[in-house]
């Protein structure tokens, strides 16, 4: 997940999480876990601080704006499997999402300790959502992703219970050690595949596809690990140098497509995929998207790998899923999948700036 795809740490199943920014203001002391809030002195007349029924403070732990960079993976993973999107694409969509929120909630429970410390200002140290309702919508947003890739086939469940698996190992066990970038990396992968499972019935013509998101997802995940404390040039380095590969390769249209996608290419077949030449433009201009959006604050944070510079890189990567999502549809033909998947880029836009969702970040 994070989520993926699909999470500072990338935060899901999903993208890396980071240090979010806040408007400066009062915060009650976090409490240890297990003993009682604290509680501060009001003044007459004013209200108690509301606890697990925030609409912010919930969308701050799930990082709602961030939900915009899902719904690529499974349609980049019908693309790759030379599928047309439809009803089993949004159940595995639907998945996908529970899945990476799940990560988020569980990824902020299992930080709780060490967000008092590092991050008092979060939903959960600040007392604004109890650490037990964090878990137990972790666990009901699991048990929905599963329902729900159950729902789109017995393929598709296939990958969604490890994918499942890898967004809890990661939260719980993973994150701090060695292999948390790698673990989040096959989350992304994975869940690109269970857009290609649950479409197309197959994850096997989606493996290049989900390889390079998976890799996108461990380079960002690799500079998130630093976006507290600073002080190192070369996961941004790498990162740069991953992007650039990325954006070659996804520039690239597949030699060979599915065979599903070969048949409705057929002439005066219905369904056939716009002609190469628009499609690889389609596809080369999106790769150019994407490391423009990435490149930039990762060269930023290699010149300077200072906590601020590092989490706009993180969020630079976050951000450039979306563009690398529909590029690798276009690699795949999908010109139309494409561009919807690239939609999506400006849409969270919007969304972000919304009033209600200024004070949450992606990361």
């Amino acid at each position: 997940m994070n989520r993926a795809v699909p999470a500072a740490r990338d935060r899901s199943a999903r993208e890396p999480g980071a240090t979010r920014a806040q408007t400066p203001g009062p915060r009650t002391p976090a409490s240890a876990p297990g003993s009682p809030e604290p509680r501060t002195p009001r003044a007459p007349g004013s209200r108690a601080p509301r606890t697990d029924g925030g609409i912010g403070a919930w969308a701050e732990l799930l990082r709602l704006p961030a939900l915009f960079t899902v719904p690529g993976d499974a349609l980049a993973g019908a693309a790759a499997a030379g599928a047309r999107p439809g009803p089993r694409t949004l159940l595995a969509i639907g998945s996908s999402v529970c899945l990476y929120e799940a990560g988020m909630a569980l990824n902020d429970w299992a930080d709780r300790a060490e967000d008092a410390v590092e991050r008092p200002h979060r939903p959960l140290p600040s007392g604004r959502i109890r650490p037990a309702a964090a878990l137990t919508a972790a666990g009901a947003l699991t048990g929905a992703g599963l329902a729900l890739a159950a729902g789109a086939g017995r393929p598709a469940l296939a990958v969604a219970a490890p994918l499942a698996a890898t967004v809890w190992a990661y939260d719980l066990a993973l994150k701090h050690t060695p292999a948390g970038p790698a673990a989040m990396a096959a989350a992304r992968g994975l869940d690109l595949l269970l857009g290609a499972a649950a479409t197309g019935g197959g994850t096997r013509a989606a493996l290049p596809s989900a390889a390079l998101l998976g890799s996108h997802t461990l380079a960002v995940t690799a500079v998130s690990r630093r976006e507290t404390t600073g002080g190192s040039a070369l996961a941004p380095l790498a990162a740069l140098a991953t992007t650039g590969a990325l954006a070659g390769l996804a520039a690239r249209r597949r030699n060979r497509l599915p065979a599903g996608r070969r048949a409705a290419a057929a002439p005066g077949l219905s369904g056939s995929t716009p002609a190469p030449g628009v499609t690889d433009a389609l596809g080369a201009g999106l790769s150019a998207v994407y490391a423009a959006t990435a490149a930039r604050p990762y060269f930023h944070a290699a010149l300077n790998p200072s906590p601020p510079l590092t989490q706009r890189a993180v969020g630079g990567g976050i951000r450039a899923t979306i563009p690398l999502q529909a590029a690798l549809a276009a690699r795949s033909g999908a010109g139309a999948t494409s561009l919807l998947i690239a939609a999506l880029a400006p849409a969270g836009r919007w969304f972000a700036r919304r009033t209600a969702m200024r004070k949450v970040s992606i990361t």
